[in-house]
């Protein structure tokens, strides 16, 4: 008998944690349940805080089209270049796909982006509709994410880091998909991925 119950304990768990890699998907107004590949990023943990300054977890935005990138406020010189093309970006998707994408900018340096700046910093970009989400974490899930997304940063001054310079777009599984990287590259493959996936 306590075999019996130690394997339905077992079975209860592994449905349970099972359930919590799964996304929804409707098929033919059906509701069906989605596995979540091992490469999506809605497996990691990490909870972070946005620009209103609620706590999130990266997979409260299953079933969008994620368009990401790592920057800090305080930047002057490649962060704002990389402003400028989310918002070129963005501007080239329609209002109706951008239901189905978000346009998240992860700050490398939390201790300077606060929620509170963070919100500051879409106003003064404009940048402050549903589909712009700025991110802030501590440091060290900001660098478990970084790695990632395959960007290296490191701080060369109190005010000041040096950093990859990399747009990255996920599909609604949370799977990456495409890379735009470097400064002043054209970003017509960016928005391709990007239509591509809300489309689907």
């Amino acid at each position: 008998m306590r075999k019996i119950i130690i394997l339905l304990v077992t079975f209860c768990i592994f449905v349970s944690c099972k359930k919590d890699h799964q996304s929804q998907e409707i098929k033919n107004g059906v509701e069906i349940e989605k596995q979540i590949s091992d490469m999506s990023i809605y497996n990691l943990p990490e909870n972070w805080t946005n620009q209103n300054g609620e706590n999130i977890e990266l997979k409260d935005y299953k079933g969008n089209v994620l368009v990401m990138v790592m920057i800090y406020t305080s930047c002057k010189a490649a962060c704002p270049r990389l402003v400028a093309d989310m918002r070129n970006i963005e501007e080239q998707i329609s209002t109706e796909l951008k239901q189905n994408v978000k346009f998240i900018l992860v700050s490398i340096d939390p201790e300077v982006d606060t929620p509170e700046r963070l919100k500051e910093f879409s106003i003064e970009n404009k940048m402050t509709d549903d589909h712009w989400v700025f991110l802030s974490s501590n440091e060290n899930q900001t660098r478990e994410f970084a790695a990632v997304l395959a960007v290296n940063y490191k701080k060369i001054s109190p005010i000041d880091f040096s950093h990859s310079n990399i747009i990255s777009v996920f599909n609604k599984e949370g799977e990456m998909v495409y890379q735009q990287e470097g400064l002043g590259v054209s970003y017509d493959k960016t928005v391709e991925t990007i239509i591509a996936e809300a489309k689907k």
